[in-house]
């Protein structure tokens, strides 16, 4: 006999009203927590949560405890310990199977992993970092890569990925600059949307995090105060968020660690609840990021017990505690009972969680804890030669050619190169730290990487195997080389144990681990150096840009990315990868954006140049590209309208080559202080010798739209500029334009995207 809430015909909520309806309270408070099997949440021997206040692990039930009620979540059974795909989703079934046995409406748990760099399991393939995503400035190939591993996902038994990282990089000292997309909201929500779109498509709920602003911390520094006025959060933080929730169809969002304006994420109603939900309609759930709910009490205190911190976090918008009970558990329960806590607060956060259930077939009759892949019969691979395709593809496109004055690049396959640096014949600077080698396998030096890796140093040995090449550990031994290559990054990890990732904050941007001073050494020989940067962040390059030969910067590309980097070098790539955050000139002038305003731009009034040294943007190519006629179909534009507007531009080198043109936004005169220029759109065109393209845009007039500090967006009559750039600061050509007619203000639904096409023809 089937029950109402598993009558498929009935919408989600309606079938989790249904069964919100016949349970107690225990068990729908059941459904508001995860378990985090296998973790010792607090432990010494725990990188992911080392730093955790032990109080945290006070009154934390295991599995077993928990079953008779129900369960909402099991937190990370891949991500958490090395162990074989094939046993590990055998396992999963297994529990899955005890964990609807054990409670008496036979609900699963809705299971979740990390996805940040690919699914975060042993021996699954490795992508490149978010930041390597905006480096490629291609979203369509970051939807295609989120598609194939949301497919490996949901045919293991996973249903929810905690990804994409939706934060704009403010200040590059901060560790979880290579988790992020860039410095430029436009950037960072048309990369995410695509995420989203892909891991969607394949039935895998996208939790976008850190909702919000997280990136913004005092000084760079982790899980700091975050101190930033209404029109920064309005026009730079919330651009992303709400695209990929609109464009991208998310449902579910994190909520951060931080504070705003002293306000813990958490613990505000306005952030979770008012914004995200009355004015901008998202129906989904909210997820703590891991303790979250629990620091209320422990480091930020504002709450002085968990239930405190429960009913804060529960008040303001929170569903679900990730990534153990302890919180929602019996402190919830005795606040419930004693009436300090509305049970309509927890009916509220159950209908959300069960209606995603609901969803996802959790709560169909016919529903079986045996996953997709077991039930097909076929073997578990997490790195088929497809995702590998994809990996080296976003590996390729996101590597970008800072520099090359001297000529010294491609390499000459037959030359003497010698090779330095620490890093030159490690896989470590390939890889970010939500990489299951850094995040995890660090703690197991017995075990393998799980796929098929190279260093940079055997990349460029298979690359170019007519050349001389040999490993060089000081200045002095490279004598009679033609050119040395050095080999600079990061190591990533967490708080503290890597120079990069999440809890690896920087106090300024000088290389890592003396690096900088074997550079100088290097370059005090006197043969040409080129440096190629394996990093988790821009790092400062000032002192030695005029000295090299080359540049080439890749920010952890993943398990392909020996080749790509290697490709690049030998010129069978021909680069294509652009800044996603601008290239420092010093190390301590920050924090620094592109998008600051006039007054924060190089001026008389300050003895420091802030500016980039390399600007967002920016990446050479092996060919060369000429941009002409830039126009626009009309001179005025109503401010609700939208007109198109172009240029053409032609290969005008000997090779085949992508251009990556760039639509900025100037406004000369506003009510508030606006940036000089402002990405608006861009797109990929890749040209044979000779051949030309006319790339169009379509500008609405709200892509001119700018917060005054209440939430709303203003669109105003007056004159703009729209700026074509190869960078930030390499403007090819520009076009004039006047908005006319009524001053407007929008919201949400506002024009977020410019879309582009390209029309090729010639050789």
């Amino acid at each position: 006999m089937h029950h109402p809430w598993q009558d498929t015909s009935l919408t989600a909520p309606t079938r989790a009203a249904q069964l919100l309806s016949q349970m107690t309270l225990e068990e729908k408070l059941a459904q508001l927590v995860g378990v985090w099997p296998g973790s010792d949440a607090g432990s010494e021997d725990d990188a992911d949560v080392a730093p955790m206040q032990s109080e945290i692990n006070s009154d934390v039930p295991d599995l077993t405890a928990l079953l008779p009620h129900g369960l909402g979540q099991l937190t990370r059974p891949f991500g958490t310990a090395p162990v074989e795909p094939g046993e590990k989703t055998r396992v999963l079934s297994d529990d899955q199977r005890k964990i609807a046995a054990a409670n008496r409406f036979g609900i699963p748990a809705l299971v979740h992993e990390e996805c940040l760099t690919g699914f975060t399991a042993w021996q699954a393939t490795i992508f490149p970092t978010p930041l390597a995503w905006g480096a490629s400035f291609d979203p369509d190939l970051v939807e295609h890569a989120a598609t194939l591993i949301g497919r490996s996902m949901r045919a293991v038994g996973i249903h929810q990925g905690l990804s994409p990282v939706l934060d704009v990089a403010r200040d590059p000292r901060w560790g979880r600059t290579e988790e992020t997309i860039g410095e430029d909201p436009y950037l960072v929500a048309t990369i995410a949307t695509g995420y989203v779109r892909g891991l969607e498509s394949t039935g895998i709920i996208s939790t976008l995090k850190h909702f919000a602003g997280h990136a913004a911390s005092r000084g760079a520094r982790n899980h700091a105060p975050v101190s930033i006025g209404p029109r920064e959060l309005a026009d730079v933080v919330l651009v992303p968020f709400e695209m990929a929730l609109r464009e991208g169809g998310a449902r579910s969002v994190m909520a951060a660690y931080h504070d705003l304006d002293s306000v813990p994420a958490s613990a505000d109603p306005w952030l979770l609840t008012e914004l995200l939900r009355e004015e901008w309609g998202f129906t989904g759930t909210v997820v703590s990021d891991y303790f979250s709910v629990s620091f209320l009490e422990v480091t930020h205190r504002v709450a002085g017990s968990p239930a405190e911190a429960a009913a804060l976090a529960l008040t303001a918008g929170v569903d679900v505690e990730l990534p153990a009970q302890r919180c929602y558990g019996t402190p919830l329960l005795k606040a419930v009972q004693s009436g300090e806590v509305s049970e309509e607060l927890v009916d509220r956060s159950v209908l959300r969680v069960l209606s995603q259930k609901a969803e996802l077939g959790l709560l169909d009759a016919d529903w079986s804890p045996v996953p997709p892949v077991l039930a097909s019969g076929e073997a578990v691979d997490l790195d088929p030669p497809e995702m590998r395709e994809v990996a080296r593809r976003l590996a390729e496109e996101s590597v970008v050619l800072l520099a090359n004055g001297g000529g010294a690049l491609p390499l000459n396959a037959t030359g003497r190169i010698a090779v330095a640096g620490p890093l030159a014949d490690d896989v470590a600077p390939m890889l970010g730290c939500y990489t299951f080698p850094r995040h995890v396998g660090v703690h197991h030096p017995e075990l393998a990487v799980g796929v098929d890796m190279k260093t940079l140093l055997e990349a460029v040995t298979d690359e170019l195997p007519d050349a001389d090449i040999d490993v060089v550990r000081r200045a002095e031994d490279t004598a009679g080389a033609d050119v040395v290559l050095m080999v600079a990054g990061d190591r990533s990890g967490l708080f503290g144990r890597g120079t990069s990732g999440e809890g690896c904050d920087a106090t300024d941007l000088e290389l890592p681990d003396e690096q900088g001073e074997l550079l100088d050494e290097l370059l005090a020989t006197g043969v040409p150096v080129v440096l190629v940067l394996l990093t988790g962040r821009p790092y400062a390059l000032g002192r030695w840009a005029d000295r090299l030969a080359a540049c080439v910067q890749a920010f952890f590309p993943g398990e392909e990315g020996g080749g790509a980097v290697a490709g690049v070098l030998s010129g069978r790539v021909n680069p294509s990868g652009r800044l996603p955050v601008g290239v420092p000139r010093h190390t301590g002038a920050q924090p620094w954006t592109y998008l600051a305003p006039p007054l924060g731009q190089k001026g008389d009034a300050s003895s420091i140049d802030p500016s980039a040294l390399y600007p967002f943007g920016h990446g050479l190519s092996y060919t060369e590209f000429a941009w002409e006629n830039a126009s626009a179909d009309t001179e005025t534009l109503d401010t609700d309208g939208e007109t198109t507007v172009g240029l053409t531009v032609t290969n005008t080198g000997e090779r085949a080559g992508t251009e990556v043109v760039q639509l900025y936004l100037h406004d000369p005169v506003a009510r508030t202080a606006r940036p000089v220029n402002r990405l608006i759109g861009y797109t990929r065109v890749h040209l044979e010798p000779g051949a030309s393209a006319d790339v169009r845009f379509t500008f609405h007039a709200e892509l001119a739209a700018y917060s005054l500090g209440d939430g709303r967006h203003l669109v105003e009559p007056g004159a703009l500029e729209l700026r074509f750039g190869a960078s930030s600061g390499d403007m090819r050509g520009t076009v004039p334009l006047t908005l006319t007619g009524r001053e407007r203000r929008v919201g949400y639904e506002r024009v977020l995207r410019c879309p582009a096409t390209a029309h090729r023809y010639g050789a």
